[in-house]
C-alpha cells in the first residue's frame, strides 16, 4: 500500500480540459491575436498560464500585471461555462473516502492557480480529503519539473518513493518519474500509447473505481 497519494487537478479530479481548450482558444486567437489552430492551442496547454503565454508570444511580451489580468479573465470565463457541468471523475468520491478511511494522506499538486483549485475543491466539497495543496504559485517551474510533487510529499512528511501520483498528462507523469514516484495515468486527454516512454506507470484508467487495489 502506498503511504500517500498526490493528485493533479484538471483532467484528473474533473474531466474539464475541453472547457479550458475552448476558452484558451478564444483568449489566444480572438482576443490576443495568435495565429493558431485549435490543435496548436491544445498542444500548448500545459504548465503555468504564464509559461503558456511565454511559449505562444515570447518571453516578456506581457508584464506580470498583464499576465495576471489575462489569466484571471480566462479562468473566470472557464468557471462560468464549466460550473453547470462539473462532476467528479467516475469513482473518485468513493476512492477518496476509502483512502481517508485507510489513513492514507492525500494532497493536490497542480499547475493551476489557487482560484481554480478552490473552485473545483469547493464545488465538489472535497477539500476535507487533502492535507496539502501545492499550486502554480508555490513552485518556480511547472511539470515535468518534479518540484510540485516533491513539495507535496515534503508537506505530507512522506518519502517520495512511497507516493503515488494521479495524472492525466504525459508531462505530469514525467514529473512524477523525476520525483521517483509511481503514477496512475488518468486517460481523459491522452491515450495509453502517449505514455509509452514512461516506466513508472502502474495503471491506466478513467474510473477510480478500478483502483481499489491501491488501498490494500
Amino acid at each position: 500500500m502506498a503511504k500517500a497519494f498526490l493528485f493533479d487537478l484538471n483532467g484528473t479530479i474533473v474531466d474539464d480540459m475541453a472547457y479550458h481548450k475552448k476558452v484558451w482558444y478564444h483568449v489566444l486567437v480572438n482576443e490576443l491575436g495568435a495565429n493558431m489552430s485549435f490543435e496548436q492551442v491544445a498542444a500548448e496547454m500545459y504548465g503555468k498560464n504564464s509559461e503558456l503565454l511565454d511559449r505562444v508570444f515570447g518571453k516578456g511580451k506581457f508584464s506580470r500585471e498583464e499576465v495576471s489580468e489575462i489569466e484571471m479573465a480566462k479562468e473566470r470565463k472557464y468557471q462560468e461555462i464549466y460550473r453547470p457541468f462539473m462532476e467528479p471523475m467516475p469513482g473518485l468520491m468513493e476512492f477518496l473516502a476509502a483512502a481517508k478511511k485507510a489513513g492514507i494522506p492525500m494532497g493536490i499538486g497542480s499547475a493551476a492557480i489557487p482560484f481554480n483549485i478552490d473552485f473545483v475543491l469547493d464545488e465538489l466539497n472535497i477539500r476535507e480529503y487533502f492535507s496539502t495543496i501545492v499550486s502554480a504559485f508555490d513552485v518556480p517551474v511547472s511539470k515535468p519539473d518534479p518540484a510540485v510533487f516533491l513539495k507535496g510529499a515534503a508537506n505530507l512528511g512522506i518519502d517520495p518513493k512511497d507516493c503515488i501520483v494521479f495524472e492525466d498528462a504525459p508531462k505530469g507523469v514525467e514529473a512524477a518519474a523525476n520525483a521517483a514516484m509511481k503514477a496512475v495515468a488518468i486517460t481523459t486527454m491522452h491515450e495509453p500509447a502517449e505514455f509509452k516512454q514512461y516506466n513508472n506507470i502502474i495503471a491506466f484508467t478513467k474510473d477510480f473505481g478500478t483502483l481499489s487495489h491501491l488501498l490494500v
